[in-house]
């Protein structure tokens, strides 16, 4: 029972151990600019439809902050807010993170995953808000440890529309 019990302890303390030395608290900061693409439903008109969400096709930009952790210098998950704004159309933004370095190198690709909540304030009483999916590909260059500079692009699928996305984020 003892040794069983010193096995369990030691197992603990070796794994919290090496879990601290591998994982940090990561913030970031990112601005984007969102193309539009196509839009991605079509709707029969009704008498109180006032319009597409982003009635005009319109083009993002977007600022987001982000925290999380890395792990290993592989994996980041974080949740993060932004801001967005598609020609005049005001609108903010809360997602969840999560992105893979696959090389432990100065400058790697990185893959990214967002899935979250947007909400703009366009032509309907109170604005309107769908879910938000972003995929995407990108380079991270490591300046120093705990300072990074990346970009990346993919796929961003929110307001009945697909966007393309363009984005430059600081890691520190």
């Amino acid at each position: 029972m003892k040794i069983s019990l010193l096995i369990l302890i030691s197992t603990i303390v070796i794994n919290y151990s090496f879990a601290q030395k591998n994982i940090t608290y990561v913030k970031k900061l990112e601005v984007g600019y969102d193309l539009f693409g196509i839009r991605l439903i079509t709707v029969d008109a009704g008498p109180n439809w006032r319009g597409y969400y982003l009635d005009n096709n319109q083009n993002g930009f977007e600022i987001n902050f982000i925290n999380g952790v890395s792990a290993y210098d592989h994996f980041f998950a974080g949740a993060g807010g932004g801001y967005l704004n598609f020609e005049g159309i005001h609108g903010v933004s809360v997602f969840g993170n999560l992105e893979y370095w696959p090389l432990k190198k100065r400058l790697s690709p990185v893959l990214i995953i967002k899935v979250g909540y947007d909400h703009i304030w366009n032509q309907y009483d109170g604005g309107r808000g769908t879910a938000r999916g972003e995929f995407g590909l990108g380079i991270n260059y490591k300046i120093k440890d705990h300072l990074s500079i990346y970009i990346q692009s993919g796929m961003l699928l929110t307001m009945q529309s697909n966007l393309l996305p363009f984005k430059l984020g600081f890691q520190f």
